[in-house]
């Protein structure tokens, strides 16, 4: 199965933390599945990180090669995504989120996270949010 996580799930991935839901760890660990992680998370932590609203135990830096370590390939944004973002209705303001959504419908990709927001987006969709 195709997987995009949301920010927050590949941080709290890769910090163990006890937020992950078990269901989101099984997927992760599971080697049959493709895992992404969208480059508008990067950005996201990138922003947060410089403005001190979060600490990262690897450093920014670090983040590049927690995700090679676990096996999860970097979904980078394309035109395509932007066409549908400019298209999408306003249920979430987020705007790395509505690019994760944008995203993952493009792509035809399971969400794997936390906000129920999301399935807002994807109820006509092939795709679900997995938590």
């Amino acid at each position: 199965m195709k997987c995009l996580m949301d920010s927050h799930t590949f941080l709290w991935f890769i910090t163990d933390a006890p937020e992950l839901s078990q269901k989101a760890k099984s997927m992760l660990l599971d080697e049959k599945n493709e895992i992404w992680v969208s480059i508008a998370s990067f950005w996201e932590i990138s922003i947060k990180n410089s403005l001190g609203k979060l600490r990262l135990e690897v450093g920014y830096e670090g983040l590049l090669d927690e995700a090679t370590k676990n096996r999860f390939e970097i979904l980078h944004i394309n035109f395509d995504h932007t066409v549908l973002v400019n298209t999408l209705p306003f249920h979430h303001r987020d705007p790395f989120d509505r690019m994760i959504i944008a995203q993952a419908i493009t792509e035809n990709i399971n969400i794997i996270g936390t906000d129920q927001i999301f399935e807002t987006y994807l109820k006509d969709q092939n795709i679900k949010r997995i938590w």
